[in-house]
């Protein structure tokens, strides 16, 4: 297998028994067996064609801001997105018109995104050309990718409102594309999390807006993550879903968990939504602490609470 990856990607791009706490927000869990990098469709179409014709596991890693990986590792293919992956491309109505493209109204800009794209970066870019529509994402530690299978969001907005279309391989190595309306987006889910499609890049609709008050926005919306968030720590942001008609970190903070610890993991007790890991935590802490305050939730506020965290291998 191992020559076979070498093959597809080249050897420059295959690293074996790789310690995941580099690769994720967590800084936790144990060694891949492998991780490559991939530049470009043709490359990843090939790579997941071996990889289904052989059972064996992957992951598409994106920032690894919302993924929990076992201290015993992974034993697959983590697969990490590059080149014509990261790329961004923006048109306004008349450079659209001029390509002979799609028509759009005066008061929408297109941007096409690469699932690699990190959100922080295409807010700000978007901003610097006095783009309006990506404020709420300036802050997530995520790639775009992750925030189309998440359908990412803060501050009032999130990636179904500014989502046009979507570009993607389905399970049969196709390329499909699928409008924002087929996507099935709803609170930090979409179809991708019932169908195995890999998000290979977006086509974005913002509009035209003040750069100084855009920036502004963005601005005062970090300013709240600092005040607000312990990004002091290492953490995966929110742990757990919102429930319908309640807040996590309330039901949290009733239930007596603030500051709650199980080893190197604890509740933060800047925003009980978080759990953070104090600088020596394990995957087995962290997922240990966030079972423990789903039945200690469960039991005094009898809700249940839906990790927003991905967790990969066995624990």
């Amino acid at each position: 297998m191992e020559h076979r990856l070498a093959e597809i990607v080249g050897k420059e791009n295959l690293l074996k028994d790789v310690p995941m706490w580099r690769y994720t927000t967590f800084r936790v869990g144990g060694d891949a067996s492998y991780l490559v990098n991939v530049e470009n469709e043709e490359i990843l179409t090939a790579l997941l064609k071996l990889l289904k014709q052989n059972d064996m596991p992957y992951y598409l890693l994106g920032n690894g801001s919302n993924l929990l990986v076992s201290d015993q590792g992974y034993d697959g293919v983590m697969i990490r997105l590059g080149g014509d992956f990261s790329k961004i491309e923006w048109r306004k109505q008349t450079e659209q018109s001029a390509a002979g493209g799609d028509s759009i109204s005066d008061d929408e800009v297109i941007c096409h995104a690469g699932a690699a794209v990190m959100l922080t970066n295409m807010a700000q870019k978007a901003a610097e050309q006095g783009s309006s529509g990506l404020e709420f994402a300036y802050g997530i530690p995520g790639t775009v990718g992750g925030a189309i299978v998440m359908n990412a969001g803060a501050y009032g907005g999130e990636m179904c409102q500014v989502v046009e279309s979507v570009r993607l391989l389905d399970e049969n190595l196709q390329i499909v594309t699928l409008k924002g309306d087929e996507m099935a987006f709803g609170y930090r889910t979409s179809i991708l999390k019932k169908k195995p499609y890999v998000v290979l890049s977006v086509r974005l609709k913002l509009h035209p807006g003040d750069k100084k008050e855009i920036m502004a926005k963005m601005n005062t919306n970090m300013s709240a993550r600092k005040e607000k968030q312990p990004l002091e720590y290492p953490s995966a942001g929110s742990t757990f879903k919102r429930p319908e008609g309640y807040f996590a970190g309330k039901l949290i903070q009733d239930a007596g968990l603030r500051g709650y610890r199980v080893g190197g993991a604890q509740v933060s007790e800047k925003h009980c939504g978080f759990v953070i890991n104090m600088g020596n935590a394990t995957a087995a802490d962290i997922y240990h602490l966030i079972s423990n305050v789903q039945s200690k939730v469960r039991e005094i506020g009898g809700v249940t609470l839906e990790p927003e965290v991905i967790m990969l291998g066995e624990f």
